[in-house]
C-alpha cells in the first residue's frame, strides 16, 4: 500500500494548502511546484489557474500546460507537498526548470516523501508519453540531488543562472 497519493487540488483540502502556504511563508522557503500559490490569497482564483494551466487550450500566456498535484498522505489525508508535471518544455524549461518541480512542507522533510513524489509524477509522465523527464534542482539542494538520484535521475550538466547553479537531470522512462 502506497503512504502517500497525487490528487488533483479540491476545494475540501482549501484549509489544508492556506496552511501550507502560510508554512512556507513563515519559513521563507521556496514555494516550488504549486503553480504559483504563492501569488494568491484567493483559492478560488488559484483552483481557476490551476484548471486552465493544464490544457493547451487554457494555459495562461507565457506558460505550458501543465498538471499540479497535491501529496497527501493516504494514512491521515495531510498535504505533505505539492508537484508540478509540465508537458513539454520551452526554451528556459529546457535550461533551467524542468519537466517537474516540486516541494515538501518543512515538518514533514526528510521522510522519504519527496522521493515518493517524484517516482509517482514519474509514473504520470509515462502516461504523457514523456520519455525523457527533466528534472532541475540548485546545486546547494544536496536533499534534492538525492531525491532525483534516488529516481534514476543521471545528471547532464550545470548552468549557471543569475547568482546559483542549476543542475539537469534526465530521467529515461
Amino acid at each position: 500500500m502506497r503512504s502517500i497519493e497525487l490528487i488533483a487540488p479540491k476545494e475540501e483540502f482549501q484549509e489544508q494548502i492556506l496552511q501550507y502556504k502560510k508554512e512556507f511563508e513563515v519559513n521563507g522557503d521556496s514555494m516550488d511546484g504549486t503553480n504559483f500559490l504563492q501569488g494568491y490569497s484567493d483559492l478560488a482564483e488559484w483552483f481557476s489557474l490551476v484548471r486552465d494551466n493544464s490544457k493547451e487550450e487554457t494555459v495562461r500566456e507565457g506558460l505550458v500546460p501543465a498538471d499540479t498535484y497535491l501529496a497527501i498522505r493516504v494514512a491521515d489525508q495531510k498535504l505533505l507537498g505539492m508537484i508540478n508535471i509540465r508537458h513539454r518544455l520551452n526554451d528556459y524549461l529546457f535550461q533551467v526548470g524542468g519537466h517537474i518541480v516540486y516541494s515538501v512542507r518543512k515538518s514533514e522533510r526528510r521522510k522519504g516523501y519527496a522521493k515518493d513524489m517524484l517516482r509517482l509524477s514519474l509514473e504520470r509522465c509515462r502516461e504523457l508519453n514523456i520519455s525523457k523527464v527533466l528534472v532541475t534542482c540548485d546545486k546547494e539542494n544536496i536533499a534534492s540531488a538525492r531525491t532525483i538520484m534516488a529516481n534514476n535521475g543521471v545528471l547532464e550538466n550545470e548552468v549557471p543562472e543569475e547568482d546559483r547553479i542549476t543542475q539537469r537531470y534526465w530521467i529515461t522512462l
